[in-house]
């Protein structure tokens, strides 16, 4: 135990030593703000490389500046190599009462478990720190996986946690990031990197295919393959594929297995299911189902996948010009996601709505389209939203260079001053 603990005190900041907290993500400080100093489980939950071991040293750096003791805060980041050995939760028990003697600490504890999924039994030791009354703690994880997550938590936590989705960089975080301004030539930009925030940091387009394809064959192998013993990996690469190729498309677990049976590849409907389930799961993609606007129920047919990082379409699939007003749906789409919006697809006498958006009894209903600039094109756009007999905002989003202003209550704003 004494060896993990050497390699635990170059990743702590024991020794006074700076927090390296990299681009400040202000939103979800924000967030996490209200919680802190309870008892709560903070979980922060998302896709690998998303920025959640970054927010979690920028927590450690506000403790800090609240002027908890640097000794007090304990910190373990399960994707380092030299934690490996670390694989139970009876290990990491261990580890952190080794830390606690040696550290001599006194008082309240802030104890950080990064990519807590990597634990086989993790949440009986964060179910066990959340309750010791004689010695108090307080615990953040994060975790790449939802189901896991959530039912564990579920399970053993109910009522005692508070959880928060991390996403890749906002519009807004890439142009603070980067020092831009806000405009339509840097929103195109942004359309064609993504957000994941280490692509930002790397030059050359061959380095940043060679980040992304790694990323996604990390979560791959890691959050689907290992976990699911999963014999074939190619197929499961095709079906990311196929989702990646049809962003914001309508289909069905039927329309995949179709097509990969078009292409000499042979499969069934419970396979694909369950492999677009664990992609889903791990943040890769995800599901928006149909909502009768009218009759007020969810249809159970085609439903709509969106990237969780443009990144994984640019670099990994076709040219980036096809299908932009696409690009520019899954931007929307994260927005919201962002937001804590309910999503949604529309359809209204046989108008299919690009969104209906719901938070706190506000509803928004969005078209998202690459320019409006032809009149048929324009008449589409608005046509299903002049359907709709409610009150409710309802805009339509597009990448024209001015604003078409306002059309029968419904309200046309350009992208890179939406989002």
């Amino acid at each position: 135990m004494l060896e993990i603990y050497k390699k635990l005190k170059k990743y702590n900041y024991w020794a006074g030593t700076g927090v390296k907290t990299g681009f400040l993500r202000v939103d979800y400080q924000k967030k996490i703000e209200p919680y802190l100093g309870n008892s709560l489980i903070k979980v922060l939950v998302g896709q690998r490389r998303a920025g959640k071991s970054y927010v979690l040293r920028q927590l450690i750096h506000r403790l800090i500046q609240d002027g908890v003791k640097p000794g007090n805060i304990f910190y373990l980041n399960k994707e380092l190599v030299e934690f490996d050995e670390i694989s139970n939760y009876k290990q990491l028990a261990k580890l952190i009462e080794f830390y606690r003697q040696e550290m001599k600490v006194k008082g309240k504890i802030f104890i950080l478990l990064d990519e807590i999924q990597e634990i086989q039994g993790w949440e009986k030791i964060v179910n066990s720190l959340s309750q010791n009354h004689k010695q108090q703690s307080e615990v953040f994880i994060t975790g790449s996986n939802s189901t896991m997550l959530s039912s564990e938590l579920a399970t053993y936590l109910s009522g005692r946690y508070v959880s928060f989705e991390v996403l890749p960089f906002s519009f807004s975080e890439y142009l603070a990031c980067k020092k831009l301004a806000r405009n339509k030539e840097n929103f195109l930009a942004y359309l064609k990197s993504g957000g994941l925030p280490e692509l930002f940091q790397l030059t050359g387009e061959e380095t940043k295919i060679h980040y992304v394809s790694s990323l996604k064959d990390t979560v791959m192998l890691k959050d689907i393959v290992g976990k699911y013993k999963i014999k074939d990996s190619q197929l499961l690469d095709n079906v990311f594929k196929f989702v990646t190729d049809n962003i914001g498309n309508l289909f069905s677990t039927n329309s995949i297995v179709s097509y990969l049976t078009s292409h000499k590849i042979k499969t069934n409907h419970e396979t694909i299911s369950n492999y677009v389930s664990y992609l889903t799961q791990t943040y890769l993609i995800h599901c928006v189902e149909r909502y009768d606007i009218k009759g007020k129920e969810i249809f159970s047919a085609n439903k709509k996948y969106y990237l969780n990082d443009l990144a994984f379409r640019n670099f990994l699939s076709s040219d980036f010009d096809y299908g932009l007003g696409k690009h520019l749906e899954n931007v929307i789409y994260l927005h919201f996601r962002r937001l804590g919006y309910k999503i949604y697809v529309g359809s209204i006498a046989g108008e299919e709505i690009d969104f209906v958006v719901e938070k706190d009894g506000d509803r928004k209903y969005l078209q998202v389209a690459y320019s409006l600039a032809e009149k048929k094109v324009a008449d589409r756009e608005f046509r299903g939203l002049e359907k709709i007999g409610d009150s409710y905002e309802k805009l339509v989003v597009s990448l024209d260079d001015v604003s078409f202003g306002n059309k029968n209550g419904i309200r046309h704003v350009s992208a890179w001053n939406f989002v």
